[in-house]
């Protein structure tokens, strides 16, 4: 039971941590300072562990990763949109 806490403790902080970055490109409008290939790859990456969450059937795997995934790819869009 305490490793499953520590696990959702974990994919919390780590898939909330996109959030200021989100609410403050959405605020100033301004992806200049992001790379565009870091997040895309960083995005695939996080797709390829939500899709290895699935298939293990892991839930904190899969909610961590989904909630990642939403917030990078609110990120990676943004940043395609400036370009």
């Amino acid at each position: 039971m305490l490793t499953l806490l520590i696990g959702y403790c974990a994919a919390f902080c780590t898939s909330i941590s996109f959030l200021p970055q989100v609410l403050k490109i959405i605020k100033t409008k301004d992806t200049s300072g992001i790379s565009l290939y870091m997040y895309l790859i960083f995005f695939i990456g996080v797709l390829l562990w939500l899709i290895y969450g699935l298939f293990i059937k892991d839930a904190v795997v899969i909610i961590a990763n989904l909630v990642t995934l939403i917030l990078s790819g609110i990120v990676l869009v943004l940043k395609i949109r400036e370009k």
